[in-house]
């Protein structure tokens, strides 16, 4: 990945994945590339060609905002990826210094018995756990990073049952949530293109965040266990987020908890 053009691969790799006729625009014999032709992206966001090759090449870098939106609708992205957009077409903030957890959220999670919650930062890395969560996985332990880990610890992909599902969410979920010119976030991901699934992944430009939504898994020793997970914010702590696993009440999952504790 390069740090300095992000907003050029963004328009270039989602313009591939337009196809003219979803466009509404005609399509006549074989075409020469995947999805729309840089003049036809112009012409549908109502800028002329030049411009749009300064942006695709970073000689242009900070369109307005209309333009941004222009291209958000021609683009035919949805709000999260639009919202990516605007932050790539933004000047770069000042790189902060990750946030402390406050010791009140630390007795939060402990409070939870047996109920899994830690919590990770905008790069995803955990910045502390309750016992639940760490005898969940290993990954929730402080310290680890949860996209390194998805992609390069095989314990991982035996962890979860659906692992190519969620190597695919991470993924999104990064690219939507982290700042890819941060250069920690920038190291991570330099660091994860040897992996070929994590890098053409990371290629699609997919960007979508966490949802609260249903996970299995897949425990060596507490055996399966389908899990709810709720995502949390943190009132002034802006980087960081509790992430919350939960088992219906009453279910197996819920006794199998209760016995790993």
């Amino acid at each position: 990945m390069t740090r300095d053009n992000l907003l050029g691969e963004f328009l270039q790799a989602r313009r591939a994945r337009v196809r003219p006729e979803e466009a509404g625009l005609a399509s006549y014999g074989r075409r020469r590339v995947t999805g729309l032709r840089r003049d036809e992206l112009a012409r549908l966001a109502g800028v002329s060609v030049q411009y749009l090759t300064r942006l695709e090449q970073g000689v242009d870098r900070h369109p307005s905002p209309q333009v941004v939106d222009a291209f958000a609708t021609a683009l035919r992205l949805d709000l999260d990826a639009a919202r990516h957009l605007r932050a790539l077409a933004a000047p770069p903030a000042e790189p902060a210094e990750p946030s402390e957890v406050r010791i009140e959220v630390q007795h939060l999670l402990d409070s939870w018995g047996s109920t899994p919650a830690y919590v990770r930062d905008r790069r995803f890395d955990v910045r502390t756990a309750n016992k639940a969560a760490m005898l969940l996985a290993p990954m929730y332990r402080p310290g680890h990073n949860l996209v390194r880990d998805v992609f390069l610890d095989p314990a991982a992909r035996s962890l979860f049952p659906d692992w190519p599902d969620i190597a695919e969410q991470t993924v999104a979920a990064l690219r939507a949530t982290a700042d890819p010119r941060d250069p920690r976030t920038a190291a991570l991901v330099a660091e994860l293109q040897s992996d070929d699934l994590f890098r053409s992944l990371w290629a699609r430009y997919d960007v979508r965040p966490s949802r609260n939504e249903t996970k299995r898994f897949d425990h060596p020793d507490a055996g399966p266990l389908i899990l709810r997970r709720q995502t949390l914010t943190i009132a002034g702590a802006e980087d960081q987020v509790i992430i919350v696993y939960q088992p219906e009440p009453g279910s197996t999952s819920a006794d199998a908890l209760a016995r790993l504790r």
